[in-house]
């Protein structure tokens, strides 16, 4: 019960986020107030339902209900922009995103509050279904090929090591390293080496196995010792720092592009930071159907042929392209997702096992 509540607690924050970074142009402020009425927050006469000045509501709520009101609008209403964004989002993303970027903005969210919102809320919906990082991995090592394979890794490291050191002279102060790393390559040698065979196929453990950086080397440590919870680190990092995503996206999308001195780089974010909202809120409702039973081959098809659609439909849209430039386009993107979704992984990884 507590993780539903937790889950729960996660959707209402990122809605507020969301809002918060969320213009207010274009919304419904409260009734208008007749002649001689002046705003509460600054004293200027109102004109009409909001202060021209300073742009608060002249309908101010006095009231417990009224944070309910505004946790509700924060979350599910973005004062209706939202109800307004998201068909658009689903089956025009290209429309919406050439609106948003040609200015049309105080009618729908804008990109990084949907973003947000949509993020919050899947990883809310994955902890509510139970899709949690699995909390019995077994860390022995298993076979006798990865035993074989890390000791000829231990023994090519002792040879570098050893050539390293011989081409410095006596005198030379990094002779030392290398002579370290030698020992650590030759302790993890004798290390592999003393495993008894009965325990190669069990669960058999080996601990110290040096790179020749202490930081990474810890990390490794820190893998071995508890895998389950440094995936749950993984994971959380993936919550975390999904905003990368955007950054790392934005090269290989101007790729695209390069020579359209159209477009520039705040339409290609636009353009990613939609698609991103839109791919999230898509696993929402993937997992919500698989938890309600629907069959498997569906599941499996949304999941194969929605995503590459939605972005083919977005490009062709968005840049006003022919079919077969759109086509093409996608098919190079989605190579590059695979790039960009690898390095994106390798430092959540990499940041995990540093800090």
């Amino acid at each position: 019960m507590s993780g539903e509540f937790e889950a729960a607690g996660g959707i209402v924050t990122g809605g507020l986020i969301g809002r918060a970074l969320e213009p207010r142009a274009g919304e419904h402020g409260g009734e208008a107030h007749g002649p001689g009425a002046l705003c509460l927050n600054c004293g200027t006469a109102l004109i009409g339902p909001n202060c021209h000045q300073c742009g608060q509501s002249g309908h101010v709520h006095r009231s417990l209900g009224a944070i309910g009101h505004e946790i509700l609008h924060g979350v599910a209403h973005f004062e209706g922009k939202l109800w307004r964004t998201l068909p658009l989002l689903a089956w025009r993303p290209g429309e919406l995103t050439r609106r948003y970027v040609e200015g049309e903005r105080a009618r729908f969210v804008s990109p990084m509050a949907i973003f947000l919102f949509s993020i919050f809320t899947m990883f809310a919906v994955f902890q509510i279904v139970g899709l949690q990082p699995p909390s019995d991995i077994n860390t022995g090592l298993g076979t006798t090929e990865m035993i074989a394979e890390m000791r000829q890794e231990a023994v090519d490291r002792r040879a570098d090591s050893i050539k390293e050191r011989d081409e410095r002279k006596a005198d030379d102060p990094k002779r030392a390293r290398y002579e370290k790393r030698i020992a650590d390559a030759e302790a993890t040698i004798r290390q592999l080496d003393s495993i008894p065979k009965s325990a190669i196929n069990g669960r058999a453990r080996v601990t110290h196995i040096q790179s020749g950086w202490y930081a990474l080397d810890h990390g490794f440590e820190k893998w071995q010792k508890n895998p389950s919870l440094m995936l749950y680190k993984l994971q959380t990092s993936v919550y975390k720092f999904s905003w990368l995503l955007i950054p790392l996206s934005l090269p290989f999308v101007w790729l695209l592009f390069f020579w359209k001195r159209q477009y520039h780089l705040y339409d290609h974010t636009v353009f990613i930071t939609y698609s991103i909202a839109f791919m999230s809120l898509l696993f929402i409702v993937i997992t919500l159907a698989s938890a309600i039973g629907v069959s498997e081959g569906w599941i499996v098809a949304a999941s194969l042929i929605l995503p590459p659609l939605h972005l083919l439909r977005q490009m062709q849209q968005a840049y006003s392209l022919r079919w077969l430039s759109a086509t093409l386009r996608t098919i190079v993107m989605l190579f590059f997702i695979t790039i960009i979704v690898s390095i994106f992984l390798t430092l959540l990884v990499v940041m995990g096992s540093l800090g």
